[in-house]
């Protein structure tokens, strides 16, 4: 075995964590645009004074860089035992 093939490999962009970091930042950008530029008056006395739109996407928005953060840290690999192995139809 050379070393190359010892070594892990990463999941890269298979990984589930960015998949779902993106969903909801993309989810997150979207109420924050809403939040600030379209919310009114009237709606924020239908939720209690609160802007709902503008904290509800700033806290997606936290939630996806600790996603992002945790991919970062701790990547996923792949054995090299299983990325070696031929596929099951194969």
């Amino acid at each position: 075995m050379t070393e190359q093939s010892a070594r892990p490999r990463k999941a890269g962009a298979f990984d589930i964590r960015l998949i779902i970091a993106l969903l909801i930042g993309v989810y997150g950008v979207v109420l924050t645009v809403m939040g600030i530029a379209f919310t009114t008056d009237a709606d924020r006395a239908k939720a209690a004074g609160v802007n709902i739109n503008l904290w509800a996407g700033i806290g997606m928005l936290v939630v996806t860089a600790l996603f992002v953060l945790w991919a970062v840290l701790r990547p996923l690999t792949v054995p090299a035992e299983a990325a070696d192995a031929p596929a099951e139809g194969e």
